[in-house]
């Protein structure tokens, strides 16, 4: 007989990589592009040139936002393949050790000595540098960095949620941009925290309340520089 296959279990920290980058994208496309048009309104320098000022901002940010992921996600995997090549080096030159170590680990974790010396040794003779990859670095196929992943994900959510207020600020008459952008806004933020926190398996209403109260917070910072400097006809 053959032996019946584990149950398999959703686990959502599969999606922590993308998942990340998605939700900083789209809520900084909202937060930053509403809070410009919101700050630029607040100086009355027309409509168009709040559009303009809105339509700069999504074109930057987006830019801005893949650029700085691939270049920051980057540098970690760069960090990451630099420890596994000395791991590999310390496997072809202190292989006793490294293996000692491995089950010193294990130990560390609650297995009796004997115990940690056997899962080390097998582990060992199966694939040693995977084997120190996962237990002393923590690393796996799950959260090794992907820069082309996040730079993507980032970027796409960004110019896809900057569309949002973007579109309201288009839309609303020249005289209700405030009464407009604000309320979409902050309904936006809300059903991406929300959306975000069922993608993660996580609780919806401290993840909506969280985006929407800093949300707030950025239009009415940029809201009051915007009145403090602005030009009036």
């Amino acid at each position: 007989m053959t032996p019946e296959p584990a149950h398999e279990e959703v686990h959502y920290i599969n999606r922590s990589g993308w998942l990340r980058a998605a939700v900083l994208g789209a809520n900084d496309g909202i937060v930053s592009v509403s809070s410009l048009i919101v700050g630029v309104a607040a100086s009355d320098p027309g409509h168009t040139a709040v559009l303009i000022a809105g339509a700069a901002g999504l074109a930057a940010g987006a830019m801005s936002m893949a650029a700085g992921e691939y270049v920051s996600v980057s540098s970690q995997s760069d960090t990451e393949k630099a420890d596994i090549a000395r791991e590999r080096h310390a496997l072809a030159t202190t292989p006793i050790a490294e293996e000692a170590e491995l089950a010193a680990i294990f130990e560390a974790r609650g297995l009796s000595h004997a115990t940690a010396a056997l899962v080390a040794r097998e582990l060992t003779e199966k694939d040693a540098l995977g084997a120190h990859v996962r237990e002393e670095l923590g690393l796996s196929e799950i959260n090794s960095a992907n820069p082309l992943q996040a730079a993507f994900t980032s970027g796409v959510t960004f110019s896809v949620a900057a569309a949002v207020p973007l579109m309201a600020a288009w839309l609303a008459p020249p005289t209700m941009i405030f009464g407009v952008v604000i309320p979409v806004t902050l309904v936006s933020l809300g059903v991406l925290g929300t959306l975000g926190a069922h993608a993660g398996g996580a609780p919806k209403r401290p993840a909506a309340a969280r985006v929407i109260f800093w949300g707030a917070a950025a239009m009415a910072i940029t809201a009051a520089v915007g009145t403090i400097f602005g030009v009036h006809a």
